[in-house]
């Protein structure tokens, strides 16, 4: 049976957004060499005061409802697991044309990118057959590392297959 530990840090809306298929890309400014992780759903946009402005419209109420994870204690919620199916090294300028793949407004991407390269993270997701509550190592930023394995028996795609390849399709274009 296949368990996972290694987990990738992200604010819980877009966590929910990918976990839901709202989202299918994370939008960076770096490469990775992880190819599976687990989506450790994260605070941090919920802590600014406008920070539904860097969304698009039809996604705010989503980003509003979702914007903090399930917590008891110091523990989070952990329902999504990730596979890296594909990086695509893109212009800051041309990530717009991919809106459709990702709920952040264009113009936040391209605040975020401050001109550097984007790498399009395209991420085939999986919700795991029993939410988790987890508890992360110290220190971490990007990833961490959970003190308990969490278990990948029967979890399902987010996507059925046809509808994630098409997506994979588009973003290849």
């Amino acid at each position: 049976m296949d368990k996972i530990s290694k987990c990738l840090k992200e604010w819980n809306a877009t966590v929910e957004a990918l976990g839901q298929g709202k989202q299918t890309v994370l939008i960076r400014t770096y490469k990775t060499t992880l190819k599976e992780f687990l989506l450790y759903p994260t605070v941090s946009y919920a802590n600014k005061d406008n920070y539904l402005e860097n969304f698009q419209n039809k996604h705010q109420s989503f980003v509003k409802e979702h914007a903090l994870p399930k917590k008891e204690g110091n523990k989070v919620e952990i329902k999504y697991y990730a596979t890296l199916e594909k990086i695509a090294e893109k212009s800051a300028q041309s990530t717009s044309r991919l809106r459709n793949f990702y709920i952040w407004t264009p113009e936040h991407v391209k605040s975020y990118l401050k001109g550097q390269k984007a790498y399009i993270w395209a991420l085939r997701v999986y919700e795991l057959k029993e939410p988790f509550m987890a508890e992360p190592t110290p220190g971490a930023i990007r990833y961490a590392n959970l003190k308990k394995e969490v278990s990948l028996e029967g979890i399902k795609p987010v996507l059925s297959d046809a509808k994630f390849s098409k997506k994979i399709e588009a973003i290849g274009k």
